[in-house]
């Protein structure tokens, strides 16, 4: 048997698990155990041992005549013998099956010093390094983080002392690859249990050390139709980067993931190697009959980036009240005595603060919507800082501050509409017609208007959306017709008011549906069955 007088670690004996019996304290501050049936508390001896914080004395009795003790825990009786010790508790408490080392009140045995400790006795290096690992990818730190003396240290401290077993960077970096190699099986598992289509986009981005990298991502619809988005690829592409060379490393990466005969379109932005780049691929796909239609609709060009060709085209020459609200702005902001100012203007007239100034951006057109917006706010506050500051010559006038909500409410449905096409938590597709056709009722209706600023930026916005547009892109007109919340009717009510009743555009939309209904069929196996408008 082993001696009652063991080292404990930790003061407190306490579990939440299980009542304690009622302890009082007398004068001295011993411990006593309240005996219920007599008119005054029979006190028994101290109990040291921390085992009694996991152990409940019964009044049971073993065959032989020991007392027995329950586990809180798991709920068994155990021997116990107050004369020979509580060895036989101790090594439940190290097996309990049912022991939890998150609770802080139950507490194990150290093997090395028989103290009774709150840390787990298993401790799996592997487990360590896999941690180790997974903390690097999350994180985006070096290799050599497991190297750090800081990190050795704190590790070995939680582990009272022992040896971590942290590897070096190279055993890092060899265990980072094979990660790397299992999540990759795991995504092309992932890709061959998709039971439909498989849309790509790709886009290049230049380091700032001019390094050429392409990336490549994959969506699709799982068998639980669950929108799904993979990264694929981050690779780098070095120079020439033209359409041939973008064609061969992209094929490569396709054929790499085993999904070319998978695939249904591929999103690119307007660069003009792109048209070049999707010309090769279709060819290469085409050959081995992967493509639908034979790539009609393999090349979809990213709405987002056609509407910011549309609108730079439509602000490249900007009006006079637009150059005044950004003199304006860059000069309330321009020392800390003109904010305070503005700031006194702004609660003369009661407007929040907290909404701020913005000042636009030249690569970016919406923040001269951004920028509009919170200045029409901030109208009146200008008009004080006018009175009050003799050195502030920028503010525009009421016919100018009438032409801005003008032109702020034009730019307002084309916000919106960057908005909807650049969400990340929903499909987009089905929604670019329904937010197209309002952009093209707003530019037509201010080519026939009367305001010869507004007017002429329409024209200029409108030659490009026609460029692009014209055909409202056939495919994604399809994506509409699917949406169940349209369907063809709303196509077909759109193409009406354009174009009239029974327009050759409306016709083309409904001709391409069908066949491409035929396609699928075959695709599947299926006999056809007529499709009803």
């Amino acid at each position: 048997m082993e001696s009652e007088n063991i080292n404990i670690n930790l003061k407190s004996t306490n579990t939440p698990l299980e009542a304690e019996p009622l302890m009082i304290h007398d004068d001295d501050g011993d411990e006593v155990e309240e005996v219920e049936g007599g008119s005054s508390s029979q006190r028994k001896r101290r109990r040291t041992s921390n085992v009694w914080s996991v152990f409940q004395e019964t009044k049971e009795k073993a065959p032989d005549g020991k007392p027995l003790a329950k586990c809180k825990w798991c709920g068994k009786l155990q021997k116990y013998d107050s004369r020979y010790g509580t060895g036989n508790l101790k090594r439940h408490v190290l097996n309990c099956v049912k022991r939890d080392t998150k609770d802080v009140g139950q507490m194990i045995i150290d093997a090395k010093d028989k103290s009774i400790t709150v840390r787990s006795s298993k401790f799996d290096p592997l487990k360590l390094r896999e941690l180790a690992i997974a903390a690097i990818v999350m994180h985006n730190l070096p290799l050599a983080f497991v190297e750090y003396k800081g990190i050795r240290a704190l590790l070995s401290y939680c582990l009272d002392g022992r040896d971590v077993g942290m590897v070096s960077r190279n055993t890092a970096k060899s265990d980072l690859l094979k990660l790397h190699a299992r999540e990759k099986g795991r995504v092309k598992s992932l890709l061959e249990d998709v039971p439909g289509r498989i849309s790509l986009t790709s886009d290049l981005w230049t380091s700032v050390v001019t390094d050429g990298y392409i990336c490549l991502t994959a969506h699709f619809v799982d068998k639980a139709w669950n929108l799904q988005k993979r990264v694929l690829n981050f690779s780098f592409m070095p120079p020439p980067h033209t359409g041939v060379a973008l064609s061969e490393k992209v094929y490569n990466l396709i054929d790499d993931w085993k999904i070319d005969r998978k695939l249904f379109s591929i999103t690119l932005d307007n660069a003009s190697s792109n048209d070049t780049f999707v010309d090769f691929l279709k060819i290469q796909l085409t050959t081995r009959h992967a493509l639908l239609k034979d790539g009609d609709f393999f090349h979809i060009r990213c709405c987002a980036h056609i509407l910011n060709l549309i609108m730079q085209d439509g602000l490249k020459e900007v009006d006079e009240a637009i150059i005044k609200v950004r003199e304006s702005i860059k000069y309330v902001k321009g020392s800390q005595g003109r904010k305070q100012k503005f700031l006194e203007c702004m609660n003369l007239v009661s407007l929040d603060s907290k909404r701020g100034l913005r000042q636009d951006v030249p690569t970016r057109w919406n923040s001269i919507f951004l920028m509009l917006q919170g200045a029409i706010y901030f109208r009146k506050a200008f008009s004080h800082l006018e009175i009050s500051d003799s050195n502030y010559r920028h503010c525009p006038g009421k016919d100018e501050w009438d032409r801005i909500e003008k032109l702020s409410t034009f730019l307002s449905d084309f916000y919106d509409v960057t908005c909807v096409f650049s969400g990340t938590k929903y499909p987009t597709s089905n929604l670019y017609f329904s937010a197209i056709y309002p952009v093209r009722v707003s530019l037509q209706a201010q080519l026939n208007g009367t305001d010869e600023f507004m007017k002429n930026m329409a024209a200029r916005m409108f030659t490009k959306f026609e460029k692009y547009w014209k055909d409202f892109s056939i495919i994604l007109a399809i994506a509409c017709v699917l949406d169940p919340r349209y369907k063809l009717s709303y196509v077909e009510w759109v193409y009406k008011k354009l174009y009239g009743a029974n327009s050759d555009e409306f016709n083309k939309v409904r001709d391409t549906l069908l066949s491409l209904y035929d396609e699928y069929v075959k695709d599947v196996g299926h006999t056809s069955i007529p499709l009803q408008p």
